[in-house]
């Protein structure tokens, strides 16, 4: 049954623009596209709006999905800050995590990341004495290769002939960082192997190892944590919440539960979407959000992909990591249990990212090659309003959707006894990693349960778990038909894999794709505002 993220919607047959997905990239375009005036609707095949946003409640707790910290939102001007209140009418609150907001931890050694680009090398020095020359260069490349991505991606809002005029130009620059691994560059800098350890150690954030990441993407993640992390007051819920109003007051809508089965296409054109009930919705603009696998293989007639050789451009990029993520509930509060507001990466000793992860691949009992410790409940200023007495953690790893394809097509919450018994043994092994780290944990669990791949895939749609949409590798960000407009007309995509991977790039699509339909410079209000 169709049903409205509000009660009751008054659904019209025509819009301005549909948006497939309501994951951040959507709720951007969606909301940029209201207050230019349009009248957009939402299209969430779930019964929860949001994407990677969206929250769950079990046994007395809520879990936040994807958002574990935002950066750049507690600077006035940052562009991350203006557009989240451009987009939420300023409503959507932060709290800032403090000095520490990520800790590296391999084998017995912590590894603090501090807030402030000064600080932040200060500290890397009093680790690496012998190192300020190679922390230096770091982060100059770090800022470099950002400089260059601005007219990168400009150059996929500017229209066809203008990007066939000046495009080239435009993306040379970031050729030069996005053509090499973040460990060559990294090798470039430094022989020592545990600095480099240490640097790569957010690769979690966007899922691809040192030697096999785009320099682009680490820079990416590097630079929008320096300020520091941030949290929403609230939770995650927030963000969709304060946007719905705002595509609310321009009279759209997001629809729950409303599972597009196709777009239709009339003379290569986009007029609207055909619903998996039958039911059709017509619009001027049709956007998906929905990543660019699942919309050209899904979501396209075969005689349209085939026209426009939508497959043949899937097959230069692949699918990103698929996870595990144990959410755990405990009794007592954040205070109670002493929980930290820092997350913790936590890597086996003396073994290099890339080596770490191939010996995981080829043996799930060996070493977790990561593990990612997050405390939303500790985060969360409002949390206690809303749980009195009560805490959550997150444990995520990476976990391979090969090993679970025998599961592939059974129902959510029912996949059967074997299926239950690999979660529980993988949930046990990172239960262990959490209490030697902080063993007031142990005794206080209430609740624990591990979403798998197959969770992900049932949940975001993507068809292998994939967490990051499509790989940040060097080859990725060559590939010029991962932009917003589309060989069909009137149909674009917004999301993560049109920029990068991650909540901020997913926000920042909607920008790209809402220049690019409207041919006005979206930038610009959103800083003006």
């Amino acid at each position: 049954m169709i049903q409205s993220y509000k009660k009751n919607p008054a659904l019209a047959e025509s819009y301005d623009s549909i948006l497939i997905g309501s994951g951040m990239g959507s709720l951007t375009t969606a909301a940029i596209l209201a207050k230019e005036g349009q009248k957009v609707l939402l299209l969430e095949r779930h019964y929860t709006a949001g994407g990677f946003t969206h929250i769950f409640k079990r046994k007395g707790f809520e879990w936040d999905v994807g958002i574990h910290y935002i950066g750049e939102v507690q600077r006035e001007n940052a562009v991350i800050k203006k557009l989240f209140d451009y987009i939420s009418d300023a409503q959507l609150k932060w709290a800032d995590m403090g000095d520490v907001y990520d800790k590296v931890i391999i084998g017995n050694k912590e590894y603090d990341f501090v807030k402030g680009v000064q600080n932040f090398k200060d500290k890397m020095l009093g680790y690496f004495p012998d190192e300020k020359k190679a922390i230096d260069q770091y982060v100059d490349l770090v800022f470099k290769a950002i400089k260059t991505s601005r007219k990168f991606y400009m150059d996929k809002a500017l229209p066809p002939i203008m990007s066939k005029l000046f495009g080239a130009r435009m993306r040379k620059p970031f050729y030069h960082f996005s053509d090499k691994t973040t460990d060559s560059v990294l090798k470039s800098i430094t022989d020592n192997e545990e600095l480099i350890k240490v640097l790569s150690g957010q690769y979690g954030d966007y899922g691809l190892p040192p030697k096999q990441s785009s320099f682009v993407m680490h820079a990416a993640v590097a630079r929008h944590y320096f300020a520091g992390g941030s949290f929403p007051i609230g939770g995650s819920s927030e963000i969709v919440k304060t946007i719905d109003k705002v595509i609310e007051k321009a009279g759209g809508t997001i629809l729950i539960s409303a599972e597009v089965d196709t777009v239709v296409i009339e003379n290569n054109k986009a007029i609207g979407v055909k619903m998996k009930d039958g039911k059709t919705f017509l619009a001027k603009n049709i956007i998906s959000g929905a990543g660019v696998m699942t919309t050209y293989n899904k979501l396209i007639p075969e005689k349209i992909a085939e026209k426009h050789q939508l497959m043949q451009q899937l097959q230069t990029v692949k699918r990103s990591v698929s996870h595990a993520c144990l959410y755990i509930g405990l009794d007592g509060s954040p205070e109670d249990l002493n929980l930290p507001k820092t997350n913790y990466w936590i890597y086996p000793d003396k073994i290099d990212h890339d080596t770490a992860i191939d010996n995981y691949v080829n043996d799930l009992n060996a070493d977790f090659p990561v593990v990612y410790i997050s405390f939303p409940s500790a985060k969360d200023p409002d949390w206690s309003n809303r749980y009195p007495g009560k805490s959550t953690i997150d444990i995520i790893t990476l976990l391979p959707y090969g090993g679970f394809k025998n599961w592939d097509g059974t129902r959510w919450m029912k996949r059967g006894a074997e299926y239950d018994e690999l979660k529980e043994k993988i949930a046990k092994r990172l239960l262990e990693v959490l209490y030697k780290h902080l063993p007031q944990t142990k005794g206080k669990i209430e609740h624990h349960e591990l979403s798998t791949p197959l969770t992900t895939q049932h949940f975001i749609n993507y068809d292998e778990g994939e967490i990051y949409g499509l790989d940040h590798t060097p080859k990725r960000f060559r590939q010029r038909f991962l932009q917003p407009r589309t060989p069909i007309k009137n149909f674009y995509l917004t999301g993560q894999d049109v920029v990068t991977a991650g909540v901020a790039a997913a926000l920042f699509s909607g920008v790209i794709t809402t220049s690019a339909m409207t041919g006005k410079n979206i930038i610009k209000k959103v800083m003006k505002g």
